[in-house]
């Protein structure tokens, strides 16, 4: 798994990575039981990919433990802003809000505490889904947009299947075969497979 560390909580079996970049250490995303996991690990930055509840439930503890900056896509923001938003959807779960120290959109970072980064903003599983391309590792941190034979849902609040098939055909799939998807869910890919083999956005 090149030089990232993995971990899997929650009730849903939430992904996140923590990787190593030339000024700190970065953790993509937070799931139920991150914080004790890495617990001995400096974190310098958290990205979170998408703000649904299962991504999220330890951020606000890290941040507070680690005291390390956070990042994510502006329409994120309503998700971690409210203890109780899940709720409104009948999920029966709360987070602890937080907030970014930086918004990011599509195109608008170069690099992550040193680490050169192309950043796509790909909707339809949620609003402000992220993918994270680190070209020098040959990764993509996926969040739940793309996964080994599937996609992400569509059928949350926010979501919308042509948006997400579009974004996956038209930013993913023209990226290199032998890219490492590593996603939010379930075990990591590569784009050739999933050009290949994916059911959900075959042409």
């Amino acid at each position: 798994m090149n030089r990232f560390k993995s971990f899997t909580g929650g009730m849903l079996e939430t992904n996140c990575f923590l990787y190593p970049a030339p000024g700190g250490n970065i953790l993509f995303d937070a799931p139920d039981g991150a914080a004790e996991h890495f617990a001995e690990d400096k974190i310098d930055l958290l990205v979170i990919t998408h703000g649904h509840f299962d991504h999220v439930l330890d951020a606000a503890r890290i941040i507070e433990e680690k005291k390390c900056r956070t990042i994510f896509h502006p329409l994120t923001t309503p998700l971690v802003a409210e203890r109780n938003f899940a709720k409104r959807f009948g999920i029966s779960v709360e987070i602890e809000p937080f907030r970014a120290d930086e918004t990011v959109e599509e195109g608008g970072l170069a690099e992550l505490l040193g680490a050169p980064v192309r950043i796509f903003h790909v909707p339809g599983h949620c609003p402000g889904s992220l993918c994270i391309l680190l070209p020098e590792e040959s990764v993509l941190i996926g969040g739940d947009v793309l996964f080994r034979e599937a996609i992400g849902r569509w059928d949350l609040p926010g979501g919308d299947l042509d948006l997400l098939v579009s974004g996956i055909r038209t930013k993913l799939f023209p990226l290199d075969d032998d890219i490492i998807v590593f996603p939010g869910h379930g075990p990591a890919t590569t784009i050739g497979y999933e050009r290949a083999n994916n059911p959900f956005v075959a042409e």
